[in-house]
């Protein structure tokens, strides 16, 4: 059994806003930059095998300082960047809601199946991304692996992960806080016969509270 702990980024520019930010590449702020220490301070206490970042700038800045501190490379995988908003990149809810009214409206009622136009649909970004999950754990069994991505994207692994239909994944995880831990035991059942499934064990949990 792997022990996944998946990460939020620091806090972004964008951030106090509530600017879609997807493939954006959008820099950390300075609490983003201290977010990340925070992180770097727990990672050498973790026993960790690995620490594995999207190549988006705000998810590898706050993964260097963990893997630095922790003595391990740090892996860049592609296929854990955001999801792509499309004509959303960078504007609040507020502005899609006026700008592109029955748009953002599909988007509301399933927004892992009607992207926001010319963006991509939350169930393609799970196909994307899982297969990088699934050979985390499969190449470092019953060992710790730290994953530094994106809120949106992550939530809508976990909801396939534990069996949760993705469209709802703004409803049970309204909330993912940058630089927490998100602990997962993967895979906890799975095979040629069905998807692989795991167990959540930890959401928004403050890197200094996980030992």
């Amino acid at each position: 059994m792997t022990t996944l702990y998946l990460a939020r980024h620091g806090e972004t520019e964008w951030h106090a806003e509530h600017r879609y930010a997807g493939s954006s590449d959008v820099p950390l702020t300075a609490h983003g930059l201290d977010q990340a220490a925070v992180l770097a301070e727990w990672a050498p206490t973790a026993g960790l095998s690995a620490i594995v970042a999207s190549p988006l700038s705000r998810a590898r800045r706050s993964a260097e300082p963990a893997a630095a501190a922790a003595g391990l490379p740090l892996r860049i995988d592609a296929r854990l960047v955001e999801i792509d908003f499309g004509a959303g990149e960078g504007m609040s809810p507020g502005e899609l809601a006026s700008t592109y009214p029955d748009d953002w409206a599909g988007f509301e009622r399933r927004p892992a199946r009607h992207p926001l136009p010319g963006g991509e649909p939350g169930v393609d970004g799970i196909a994307r991304a899982m297969p990088a999950l699934v050979e985390l754990a499969t190449e470092f069994a019953d060992a710790r692996v730290l994953v530094v991505m994106h809120a949106t994207l992550m939530r809508l692994l976990v909801c396939e992960l534990v069996g949760i239909d993705p469209d709802q994944y703004r409803d049970v995880f309204p909330v993912v806080e940058n630089c927490a831990l998100l602990q997962l035991e993967f895979p906890w059942q799975g095979d040629s016969a069905g998807p692989a499934r795991a167990r959540l064990l930890g959401l928004n949990v403050p890197p200094v509270a996980v030992r």
